[in-house]
C-alpha cells in the first residue's frame, strides 16, 4: 500500500471516499432532528394528557423500543445487502412512520371530541414515535460502523464523530421546530399542538423519500473491516464468538448506560428549566423586549419565553425552554466538533473517560441545586456528552472485521437503556424533585468513565491504532 496516499477519507486501497462519507453525513443530521422533536414531547403530553414525568417517559420507551425490536435484523438486512440496502431500508420505514402521524393527529381530534379516550390518542402517537426510531435503528446500525472504514484505519473515531457533528447540527433543528407546532397557541392563547404536531413529521417522510432515491442512484461501496482479532478466521480452535471479546461486551454495557443518561436528560429538560431555574430577574425580560422590538424576527421568536407563575415571578415558558433546549445543543454540537479534533490528538478511550468523569462532576452539581451555577451545569453536560456515544461506538467494533455488522446491531440494540432508565429518573423527580432526578445519569456517566479508562486492558490494545500484543486474541 502507497502510505502517502492514506488520509481521513482514503481507504487502505488508495480510493477516495469523501462523497460517500458526506452522503452518509447526511443520515446523521435526519436522525438528529427526529431526536430533537421526540425530546421535547413529554411536556406537551404532560399538559394534554395530564401525564406526570414518569408516564410521559413511554415516549422514549415508544422511541428506544424500536431501536431494541429491529437493531438485530438491521443488522441481517446489512449483511445481507449490504450499506447500501441497509441505508435505503431504513429511510423508507422512517418515511412510513413520518406519514403515520397523520391518522395520530386525527384520533387525537376523535379524544378531544369524546368519540376515544386519551390514552388511545397517545398509544396512537406512540406508534408512530415507535416506527420513525425501527427505521433510525437500521440507519445508525448501518452508518455508524460505515463511517469508521471510509478511510485511514487511524482516524477510526475521528470520522465518526465527524459525522456524528452532522447528528448534532441537526439536533437543535428538531426543538425549534418541535416548539413551533408542539407548543403553537392560537389568538386566545389556547395551544394548537395537537392539531399541528404531525407537520414537521410529514415533512420529514417527504425528504426521506427523495435521500432514498439519492442513495439508490449513489456510489456506496461495501468496505470490509479489518479483522484484529481473527473473528472471520474459520480454523478450528480459533476463537471467533464476539461475547469473548470484553471489550465490546463492555462497550454494549457502556452504550446501555450512555442512552439511558442522554435519554433522561434531554427529555426532562424542559421539565427542568420550567421547573428548577431560578426566578427570571424582571430586568431580563424588558432588555430583551427592547432588543426584539429593533428586530421583527427576534420579536417573533422571543415571544412567549417566559411567563408569570401563580406566585406572581417570572418564568421560562414551555415554548422558551424548547428554544433554550435548541441552545443546550448547541453545546452538544461545538462538543462534538471539537471533540472530532482532540481524538486526532488524543486516544480515543482517555477523551472518553475523560469527559464522562467530568459529566460525573456537572451532574452532582444540579443535583446539589445550587441556583443559575446548576442551571449552567446542565448546558455543560451536552458538551461533556458530545462524544460518548460514537467513540464508543468506535472502541466496541474495534477489530471485529465481518463481525462488525452484527456488533453494530448490539451496541444499537443497546440504545433500549433510554427507554427503561428515564423511567426511573422520572419517578426520582415525581418523588422528589427535577434536580434530584439527575443523581440517576450521575451514576450512569460513572460506569462509562471506567469503561474508557479500562478500555487497554479489555481490549488488549493501547489504542484504535492497534493490538499492543498481535495474536494476544
Amino acid at each position: 500500500m502507497n502510505t502517502s496516499k492514506r488520509g481521513l477519507f482514503v481507504t487502505p486501497d488508495g480510493k477516495n471516499v469523501m462523497f460517500t462519507f458526506i452522503l452518509v453525513s447526511s443520515l446523521f443530521l435526519l436522525w438528529g432532528f427526529c431526536n430533537g422533536m421526540i425530546d421535547i414531547m413529554d411536556k406537551h403530553f404532560q399538559d394534554e394528557l395530564g401525564l406526570n414525568k414518569s408516564q410521559s417517559a413511554w415516549v422514549q420507551f415508544a422511541h428506544y423500543l424500536g431501536y431494541f425490536l429491529m437493531a438485530l435484523p438491521a443488522g441481517w438486512v446489512a449483511t445481507k445487502l449490504g450499506y447500501k440496502g441497509g441505508i435505503i431500508t431504513g429511510l423508507l420505514i422512517v418515511s412510513l412512520g413520518g406519514f403515520w402521524f397523520i391518522p395520530a393527529t386525527h384520533i387525537q381530534a376523535l379524544a378531544h371530541a369524546g368519540r376515544v379516550s386519551a390514552a388511545t390518542a397517545f398509544v396512537g402517537y406512540l406508534g408512530g414515535v415507535c416506527a420513525i426510531a425501527a427505521g433510525l435503528t437500521f440507519l445508525e446500525t448501518v452508518a455508524n460502523p460505515y463511517t469508521t472504514v471510509l478511510g485511514d484505519p487511524r482516524y477510526r473515531a475521528t470520522r465518526i464523530n465527524l459525522a456524528q457533528s452532522f447528528n448534532g447540527v441537526g439536533w437543535p433543528l428538531g426543538p425549534i421546530v418541535g416548539s413551533i407546532f408542539i407548543y403553537s397557541k392560537d389568538a386566545q392563547g389556547h395551544s394548537t399542538g395537537s392539531q399541528t404536531l404531525y407537520i414537521p413529521y410529514v415533512g420529514v417522510a417527504v425528504v426521506v423519500l427523495l435521500i432514498a432515491v439519492i442513495f439508490f442512484f449513489a456510489y456506496v461501496p461495501d468496505i470490509k473491516a479489518e479483522d484484529d482479532y481473527r473473528l472471520d478466521d474459520s480454523r478450528p480452535g480459533v476463537s471467533r464468538s464476539l461475547l469473548r471479546q470484553p471489550h465490546f461486551v463492555m462497550g454494549v454495557a457502556a452504550q446501555f448506560f450512555y442512552v439511558a443518561a442522554q435519554a433522561g436528560i434531554f427529555s426532562f429538560f424542559i421539565n427542568y428549566m420550567t421547573a428548577e431555574v431560578p426566578p427570571i430577574p424582571a430586568l431580563w425580560n424588558s432588555t430583551m423586549a427592547q432588543v426584539s422590538a429593533h428586530s421583527g424576527f427576534l420579536h417573533n421568536w422571543l415571544a412567549g419565553w417566559f411567563e408569570t407563575s401563580p406566585a406572581g415571578l417570572l418564568c421560562i415558558s414551555n415554548k422558551g425552554a424548547a428554544n433554550l433546549a435548541s441552545v443546550a445543543f448547541v453545546f452538544f454540537l461545538v462538543g462534538r466538533f471539537t471533540g472530532a479534533g482532540f481524538l486526532r490528538i488524543f486516544a480515543a478511550h482517555k477523551v472518553l473517560g475523560l469527559y464522562a468523569l467530568l459529566n460525573v462532576v456537572t451532574t452532582l452539581l444540579v443535583f446539589f441545586k445550587l441556583g443559575w451555577f446548576s442551571v449552567a451545569c446542565v448546558f455543560l453536560s451536552y458538551f461533556f456528552m458530545s462524544i460518548m456515544f460514537p467513540t464508543i461506538f468506535a472502541l466496541g467494533i474495534f477489530g471485529l472485521g465481518a463481525k462488525t455488522k452484527k456488533a453494530s446491531a448490539f451496541l444499537v440494540m443497546a440504545i433500549m437503556g433510554g427507554a427503561l432508565l428515564p423511567k426511573l429518573m422520572g419517578y426520582v423527580a415525581d418523588q422528589s424533585n427535577m434536580s434530584r432526578g439527575f443523581i440517576v445519569p450521575m451514576a450512569c456517566f460513572v460506569l462509562i468513565a471506567l469503561y474508557g479508562f479500562y478500555w487497554p486492558k479489555l481490549s488488549k490494545a493501547e489504542s484504535l491504532q492497534g493490538l499492543a500484543a498481535p495474536g494476544s486474541h
